[in-house]
């Protein structure tokens, strides 16, 4: 076997799959999905294909052409990582490029949030999510779960009529099932006769264009929407007071559309649509072509946090047009991406505003550089991930060295010509993975000479930060960290030296005072103020902590909290602390957040 990426079973002397179609029963009792799916690969082939699976019961392996099974075995004990590998004989006899999958999830599945009523903003009904990235798509449905696959696919979702769905797909219809409609009648476990129940609706979406299985996702719950631009609309559950903050929050978002068309060429993926989802979602946004998802705690109030939407948006030309051949090159997804990002922000809110927002990501990435500094390798941007849960390793390295290592290259050559560059590297590319080496490779054709200028195998291998890497100037930031010094002498902002600050400038501020006790509706001041608070051990305060870890699972703000809670010594009563509260709201977790506390727990307890 020759592996393609270290997280995956797939082969490289395997062709990859193109196409997938999907007949998805989802049963919200059990928590569990069943489905059928059916795969064209590049080319035939006999033999064994490897695929990959976690928490998947696979029930048959079917011929396209007679429906007989064909064999297949998984692998006796499931890798920790990289889950259980599941080998499929395609016959000599009858050589296929095509074959079906019938198979069902499990409630343990990684990639899926099943929530109850209660766990929902409606508290009326169930609700039910996706997370795929960086390898999760597995136990959703057997897959080459690496993002060198890239696949186009269609999808029947079989949902309670009283809801409705969302995907990373085009939609094409919601209608009463149909008897045998794409492969339902291959469900397993007779659930192909429920298939056309009448409390049942199926909504079909189709993705035309080849993406990476990590970013398959659909949400399914009670939604609604509202209308925030011609190419987009902002969804949540059906509660107005969500949908309309969410409204107004995200109102500028066409006007961040047009600014990134004329930085990087045309908005490929047609629709830019918004989902906010309920507070468990672990992450702060989610790149999902057509229909981004997001946290609620974006929603600030003061659009600060459509900033989250413009990294996002950004992913629509440097992420999902463009994808890193595996999670070793992740910085061509999450570099390429902060630079886009900041780019966009400074053509629709200013150039300071983008400097400060370096600003914070240089503060950053010396953390970075402090919390890796037993294991430099995760310092460098091209990475050995061997062995190693992406999960795990999950950092701003990628997105700020990255960015850094960009901006070194426009400071070299000139913005004019590395806006060219820019373009010429996304129509060479799009619709392609690639690695490190192909874009260091493009970037010596078409900028000769610039070798001699940086140290191009210093800043893609070396570990640390570049002696020219570029520590930024902001008029804001200096003020604001200037701010910060003087309080630690006495002296408090007056009102109209913040009168204008937003959420980013009082993270900012908190995070350059010694101790303060502040409080905050907003929560990156709130996670700030509420590190230094355990860091100082006010304990006043560990109540406000609680609440804050049991009301989100956004994994920016679980991450730290629950690090500073049980780092370091003489905390035994924090740690009894994170231990409760874990116990007490993992189940309103994400599993993926789960798993990352997990390991901060099995690494400091």
């Amino acid at each position: 076997m020759a592996p393609l990426d270290p997280h995956s079973f797939t082969d490289s002397h395997h062709p990859l799959t193109t196409d997938i179609s999907l007949s998805l029963y989802l049963d919200f009792p059990s928590a569990t999905i069943h489905g059928v799916a059916f795969f064209i690969l590049k080319s035939p082939h006999v033999g064994q294909l490897s695929f990959d699976t976690r928490s998947l019961s696979i029930h048959q392996v079917l011929s396209p052409i007679t429906l007989s099974p064909l064999p297949f075995s998984l692998s006796s004990s499931p890798d920790p990582i990289k889950g259980t590998q599941l080998s499929i004989s395609l016959p000599d006899d009858d050589v296929l490029n095509s074959f079906f999958i019938v198979f069902s999830t499990s409630p343990s599945s990684s990639a899926l949030q099943w929530l109850s009523p209660p766990q929902t903003f409606s508290k009326k009904h169930p609700f039910v999510y996706t997370q795929c990235q960086c390898i999760h798509a597995r136990s959703i449905f057997p897959c080459q779960d690496t993002p060198a696959a890239r696949i186009r696919y269609s999808a029947l979702l079989n949902v309670p009529r009283e809801l409705s769905a969302v995907m990373s797909a085009r939609h094409v219809d919601r209608r009463s099932p149909v008897s045998g409609e794409g492969h339902s009648h291959l469900l397993p476990g007779g659930f192909n006769s429920l298939w056309c129940s009448e409390t049942r609706v199926v909504e079909e979406f189709q993705m035309n264009q080849p993406i990476p299985p990590y970013l398959f996702a659909f949400a399914v719950g009670e939604l609604g929407f509202r209308e925030v631009g011609p190419r987009t609309k902002v969804y949540s559950e059906s509660v107005n007071s969500v949908l309309d903050a969410a409204a107004k929050e995200f109102a500028g978002t066409e006007e961040m559309i047009r600014q990134g068309e004329k930085l990087f060429g045309d908005y490929d993926w047609e629709r830019f649509d918004l989902l906010v989802l309920p507070p468990s979602f672990p992450y702060g946004g989610m790149e999902n072509p057509r229909m981004v998802f997001l946290t609620p705690t974006v929603i600030k109030g003061d659009a600060s946090g459509a900033q989250v939407v413009a990294h996002e948006l950004a992913h629509s030309w440097t992420g999902n047009l463009i994808t890193n051949m595996n999670n070793e090159h992740f910085w061509l997804n999450e570099g390429f991406t902060t630079y886009a990002e900041r780019r966009i922000v400074e053509a629709v809110q200013g150039e300071d505003r983008a400097i400060l927002n370096t600003g914070i990501g240089w503060k950053g990435l010396n953390e970075e550089m402090e919390r890796f500094k037993d294991n430099l390798e995760f310092t460098k941007l091209k990475n050995n991930q061997e062995g190693v849960d992406p999960d795990d390793v999950y950092s701003e390295v990628p997105y700020e060295k990255g960015f850094q290592f960009l901006l070194r290259i426009e400071r070299q050559i000139g913005r004019p010509a590395f806006d060219e560059f820019i373009k010429k590297y996304i129509a060479t590319f799009k619709f392609k993975s690639i690695d490190t080496h192909t874009f260091l490779k493009f970037l010596k054709a078409n900028v000769p000479g610039i070798e001699k200028e940086i140290d191009l195998v210093l800043w893609t291998e070396g570990t640390g930060i570049p002696p020219d890497a570029y520590e930024p100037v902001s008029n804001l930031y200096t003020k604001i960290v200037s701010l910060a010094n003087e309080f630690k002498l006495g002296r408090m902002p007056r009102e109209d030296e913040v009168a204008d600050w937003r959420g980013q400038e009082w993270e900012l501020y908190l995070e350059n005072l010694p101790k303060v006790i502040e409080a905050s509706q907003d929560y990156e001041v709130k996670v700030a103020f509420l590190q230094l608070a355990i860091m100082s051990q006010c304990r006043n305060f560990y109540g406000e902590v609680e609440k804050t870890l049991k009301e989100v699972g956004r994994m920016k703000y679980l991450r730290p909290l629950y690090r500073a809670l049980v780092q370091g010594k003489g905390k035994e009563e924090e740690k009894i602390l994170a231990k409760r509260v874990f116990s007490e709201a993992r189940e309103c977790y994400h599993p993926i957040a789960r798993g990352v506390v997990e390991s901060i727990f099995a690494k400091h307890l």
